[in-house]
């Protein structure tokens, strides 16, 4: 389909009902996106039609707009799309990039950088992509993960005609997906924003569950062949540098218990940042008859239906299933130690209607520009009002007038949840700064902890004896289940394997166990051909999506192998300077920032308090950073030579 120049749909292919009933029932402010480009009229960027700004995350479907002004931008959609899809050429196929962030702009009805311009255009496809170098002969790489970040790395490989070996320790694709399926797992990120570039997706909501995910990866995986690379059931436990053969020797050890040695040239580590669950040690656990059980190591013989049970947590993923579980159980403890901030999430669930799913599918260009409206909500749209203001008067509870703004706005949802359980609300309302822990979705939350069969008690479990459990605070409960939504070990990056570079160094006594740093994320001196995916400081506290992310890092190491095939070298290593001088920066960053308020604990931190899990940066900060390397940054080695570019 060529977007530009109109389509050549004959009409009796398109259900024009369909199609009629997605515009009626479309997002204004894409539409009006999509009414300018088609007509090359600007004019739909300007009042009346011009949006007024939306309530919190909702879509702002209508725009705030009158009616009648809705009803006549909706006939001129109907109009302008059914002319392109008979062929008219686009009125403006390609606006300039200052263009670009105006009408997104205008779309979100409040300022948009000028610069922000530049990524739109990527994302819209008018960006030139860089035209690969061929690798040489028998060049191979081993990713370790078949997750997110390792398909998109194998996808990404392939397609330049590089050999892929994929060892994954599950037996599917999909990592997170494959493994977190306890009732009501899902993402708190946008469809259109969790979805590869290279692999559009027909979405059946806007915030997909996990089984529609994992579908998702693993029908993705399949559709680009990755299967016939990939080894299941093998788990990674060492890798180590050979210095003279310029190669990794990855030790694998099988479902079977077998070991084996392969090696390969490169070595990308995509084992992800929360996939080692965080086990609490609760004194006398082993005394307890019943199923103690991490959320990340549900299956589907797990029945808690009209039992007692207890969880442990009140982050992301207590979140999910205490709502999904709790109507089914005799009675629900949960024991949440610290408190959250969770946003109103209207979106919950809702399913995206049949007519725009068909727009979606049709139009492109609606997709695009309904894609770019969430990526701005939920990417850097708060990113400003995360620093902390010096002379900001009340910096216990805030950063500064913005961020008290949102405490306000978020303190008075909590308290109109609970307006009729009041003794509530010392519970569960912060204390300190919004952001400070990654914010939440409320999909349920508030409402069910009102319910008569839940009790929260606002202390850790301190101890197990039989099945009572017992609260530090000596509050007791007898249960059947107990369910830890207690996390993962985050700080410990590439915690499943060993790891040894140059002069037999171990990444981890590099990374002294939990101090984790990396290159953009992504590359370590001393540990040539290696490279991570979601590494150190890469994960978006803000807000955003990890596979924008992902992908952003998947180009940048691209380009480092073009670099290395370029000079016909068979190491690539960045250099100790640029890597001490990043560590600098973030951590300079995150000092102004809120996830160092000293007034929350997070799992962003390590056990010496430093950020290791996210960026302080912008998304669009980090494209820029990873849309190319900077050869001078690097030195590569041929045979016995180095070549310091």
């Amino acid at each position: 389909m060529d977007i530009a120049q109109g389509t050549t749909h004959a009409p009796s292919e398109i259900d024009w009902a369909l199609l009629d009933a997605g515009i009626d029932e479309g997002n204004i402010p894409s539409l009006l996106m999509v009414l300018t480009q088609l007509t090359g009229n600007l004019a739909w960027l300007e009042p009346p039609y011009a949006p007024l700004r939306g309530r919190g995350l909702d879509d702002n479907d209508d725009a705030r707009l009158p009616p009648e002004v809705q009803a006549d931008i909706r006939t001129a959609a109907k109009a302008a799309i059914r002319d392109w899809l008979g062929g008219a050429p686009m009125g403006l196929p390609r606006p300039d990039d200052a263009t670009l962030a105006r009408m997104l702009g205008v779309s979100m009805a409040e300022p948009v950088p000028s610069g922000y311009g530049e990524i739109i255009a990527d994302d819209l496809g008018f960006s030139e992509r860089p035209e690969r170098r061929p690798a040489p002969d028998g060049f191979r790489a081993i990713i370790i993960g078949a997750g997110v970040s390792g398909i998109s790395a194998a996808v990404n490989l392939r397609q330049r005609g590089i050999a892929v070996s994929i060892f994954e320790k599950n037996e599917d694709f999909g990592g997170t997906w494959f493994e977190n399926r306890y009732p009501g797992a899902g993402v708190d990120t946008p469809n259109l924003t969790y979805t590869f570039s290279f692999a559009k997706q027909d979405w059946s909501r806007n915030f997909p569950l996990r089984d529609e995910l994992f579908a998702y990866f693993r029908d993705t995986a399949d559709r680009f062949g990755l299967r016939d690379c990939t080894t299941f059931g093998a788990t990674v436990t060492r890798a180590t540098w050979d210095a003279a053969a310029h190669r990794w020797n990855v030790t694998v050890r099988m479902a079977d218990g077998s070991e084996h040695v392969d090696t390969a040239d490169v070595v990308m580590s995509a084992v992800g940042v929360l996939n080692v669950p965080q086990i609490p040690d609760i004194p006398g656990s082993q005394t307890f008859p019943g199923e103690i059980i991490h959320t990340a190591r549900w299956n589907d013989s797990i029945d808690v239906k009209g039992k007692r049970v207890a969880v442990v947590g009140n982050g992301a993923s207590a979140m999910q299933i205490v709502p999904a579980i709790a109507p089914d159980v005799a009675h629900m403890t949960i024991f949440a130690r610290s408190k959250q901030w969770a946003a109103p999430f209207p979106q919950f669930g809702r399913r995206i209607p049949e007519g725009v799913r068909y727009l979606m599918r049709l139009v492109p260009l609606y997709r695009d520009w309904y894609q770019q409206r969430l990526t701005w909500t939920f990417n850097d749209r708060i990113h400003s009002s995360l620093f902390k203001d010096a002379d900001w008067s009340d910096q216990a509870r805030s950063l500064n007038q913005v961020n008290d703004g949102h405490r306000a706005f978020f303190t008075r949802y909590v308290e109109e949840q609970l307006a009729d359980r009041p003794d509530l609300v010392p519970h569960v309302l912060p204390d300190f700064p919004p952001f400070a822990k990654r914010m939440l979705l409320d999909n349920g939350w508030y409402r069910t902890i009102r319910r008569d069969n839940v009790t929260l008690i606002p202390e850790h479990l301190a101890s197990i004896d039989g099945t009572m459990v017992r609260a530090a605070d000596g509050q007791e409960a007898e249960v059947d289940t107990i369910i830890l939504a207690t996390g993962f070990r985050a700080a410990e990056f590439l915690g499943s394997y060993d790891v040894v570079g140059r002069d037999g160094q171990r990444l981890h006594d590099v990374w002294d166990h939990d101090d984790a740093r990396a290159y953009l994320g992504t590359v370590i001196p001393g540990f040539p051909n290696f490279f991570l995916l979601l590494g150190p400081n890469v994960g978006s506290g803000h807000g955003g999506s990890m596979i924008r992310s992902i992908e952003c890092q998947t180009n940048y190491l691209m380009g480092v192998l073009d670099e290395l095939f370029a000079r016909h070298a068979e190491a690539v290593e960045v250099r100790q300077e640029v890597y001490d001088d990043y560590a600098r920066r973030i951590d300079e960053a995150h000092e102004k920032m809120v996830w160092t308020h000293g007034g929350a604990r997070n799992w962003y931190r390590n056990s010496r308090g430093r950020v290791t899990a996210i960026t302080p940066w912008r998304n669009d900060d980090f494209w820029r950073m990873t849309r190319a390397p900077n050869p001078a940054e690097y030195v590569f080695e041929r045979g016995q030579e180095s070549d310091a570019a």
